[in-house]
């Protein structure tokens, strides 16, 4: 039978579930919670929510009704007793809690608010993992593994053998050779792995604000493409005139100058895939973020490039375009006129923070 007070700390969740939920747009479009990203929870602001609870006074401060006093006495500070200057207000204040979410929480809630379906991986049978599964049953072992059914059949079998059994009286008291015990054994089981490739031009028309909505996009990709994989792997690549791959941190700091050829970082990533994920093994997927502006000869060499060597191997490949004042915004219009071409081409257009949200859903909304 639950206790009372775990059925209200149960209700207590599920409103503050409840709340991030009802204001998962503006989290995912602000990006509040990214410096509040630890291993595997997200402490998250909402608004304040108390459980009610006992406060215990000083050990010999005296009961209810001891002491001195009149029937009617305010206990405390009276009103005019106060220490504050000036006229009071009369406005509520601001009361914010930090609320700690798991990821894998965190994912179930995206999944539900964009309607994302489930994904299913493609070559799934193709990596391994070991894993120890409890399937067999053992004459030794540890009490705590002891099979009291098993364990139970073999006392009856035997006295039954035995003549020992009384239908009358039907005592049945296990020895020691009757005990049996679950047992495991160690079993290849089907691992579903994603790579996931971020390319990000950081030519000098790219400013902090487009690498802010870079990055908020990329946190909740990676949360719900995470909670669908059994291991993800990240790979990032940022591209001027020419591509370098680089880690998560400098990914998202380093602001270069100079021309912009995109079609470096295609190179680039095709060097990836080829040393670390064959197609075969891995599911792919590409987030390419970009201001449009590219050399005009470049763009033929991209669509070649995209239909030829990444497109065939990606289970998604993803171009979010972020609105910049410098950049020209051509190179998305190259890429609608393959679009129709290939399912796994998905487009974007991000015009500020507000558009991440439904940038997220447009990505991954097909459920490849």
């Amino acid at each position: 039978m639950p206790r009372s007070i775990d059925q209200d700390l149960k209700r207590f969740n599920e409103i503050v579930r409840g709340r991030i939920r009802k204001d998962l747009r503006r989290y995912i479009n602000h990006g509040e919670m990214l410096g509040r990203k630890g291993r595997e929870t997200v402490s998250i602001p909402v608004p304040n929510i108390d459980i009610p609870h006992f406060r215990h006074g000083k050990k010999g401060s005296g009961g209810t009704g001891q002491g001195e006093g009149e029937v009617g006495q305010p206990i405390g500070k009276g009103q005019d007793e106060g220490d504050g200057q000036g006229q009071a207000g009369n406005e509520p204040g601001a009361h914010i809690r930090e609320v700690e979410v798991t990821l894998d929480e965190l994912a179930e809630m995206l999944g539900q608010e964009l309607e994302l379906p489930r994904i299913e991986p493609k070559g799934k049978d193709a990596i391994k993992s070991q894993k120890d599964k409890f399937t067999t049953i053992s004459r030794v072992g540890p009490d705590s593994l002891r099979h009291f059914k098993r364990t139970y059949k073999e006392a009856l079998k035997r006295q039954i053998a035995s003549g020992q059994y009384d239908p009358k009286r039907p005592v049945i008291i296990p020895a020691g050779e009757d005990e049996r015990f679950r047992s495991w054994k160690t079993v290849a089981e089907p691992q579903a792995n994603a790579a996931i490739v971020y390319m990000m031009d950081v030519s000098g028309s790219m400013t902090d604000d487009q690498k802010e909505i870079v990055r908020t996009e990329a946190f909740w990709i990676d949360t719900w493409l995470t909670s669908q994989y059994d291991g993800v792997q990240r790979r990032y690549v940022v591209h001027d005139a020419v591509a370098h791959e680089v880690d998560e941190d400098t990914f998202y700091r380093v602001r270069e100058s100079g021309g912009t050829r995109i079609s470096s970082a295609y190179t680039k990533t095709r060097q990836i895939l080829a040393r670390d994920f064959p197609p075969d093994e891995w599911n792919i997927y590409c987030f390419q973020f970009s201001d449009g502006d590219n050399w005009g000869e470049d763009n033929r060499d991209c669509l070649k490039f995209l239909a030829e060597e990444i497109l065939p191997h990606c289970n998604l490949f993803c171009y979010g375009q972020v609105e910049s004042p410098y950049g020209s915004g051509d190179f998305i219009r190259e890429l609608r006129k393959i679009e129709d071409e290939f399912e796994n081409l998905v487009l974007s257009e991000i015009e500020s923070k507000e558009a991440i949200y439904d940038s997220i859903r447009t990505f991954l909304g097909k459920g490849r």
